[in-house]
């Protein structure tokens, strides 16, 4: 792909991806979202958050799953050595965001509502389950697929949630 000029922060709308952990599911979309957004030259900026990040305990070790950093590096994509670790979602990130998408519906959305009510109903959701449910090898190239559907509907100047998700 040939790259845009590069788009001014200031003007960047702002996706916010949420899992429960943000460790692996929100952090993979995160970070392919922004790659490929830039390479566009798309106005967008992703951040990621979890519903749980505190219930987390010995699943998160470091910022990011080791998954989601492999399936990154196999994609080219290269990690900032200084990655942050995983953070909670609060009601600032959802305020901040123009477009928040949680990724799987069936684990976010009933948190979503029980702690955001307002929010739960203007969200995206997908349906990729976490670890215990599908294999990453599954897992990751269907957040793949999302991103990508997501990107072109962005480029494409439509920002609303998708209704088939």
């Amino acid at each position: 792909m040939v790259s845009q000029s590069p788009v001014r922060t200031d003007d960047l709308k702002r996706i916010l991806f949420v899992c429960t952990r943000n460790y692996y599911r929100s952090r993979f979309a995160e970070l392919l979202f922004n790659a490929a957004a830039h390479e566009r030259g798309l106005g967008w900026r992703a951040t990621s958050r979890g519903t749980d990040v505190a219930g987390a305990g010995r699943w998160n070790v470091g910022p990011i799953s080791v998954h989601a950093r492999e399936a990154l590096e196999a994609r080219g994509i290269p990690l900032d050595p200084e990655l942050r670790m995983p953070l909670s979602l609060t009601a600032d990130d959802l305020a901040a965001a123009d477009l928040v998408v949680a990724v799987c519906k069936a684990e976010h959305r009933p948190h979503l509502e029980r702690d955001f009510p307002h929010a739960a109903p203007s969200v995206e959701y997908w349906g990729v389950e976490d670890l215990g449910v599908t294999p990453a090898e599954d897992a990751l190239p269907a957040i793949e697929r999302h991103v990508a559907a997501l990107l072109d509907r962005l480029s494409a100047g439509r920002t609303g949630a998708d209704p088939r998700c």
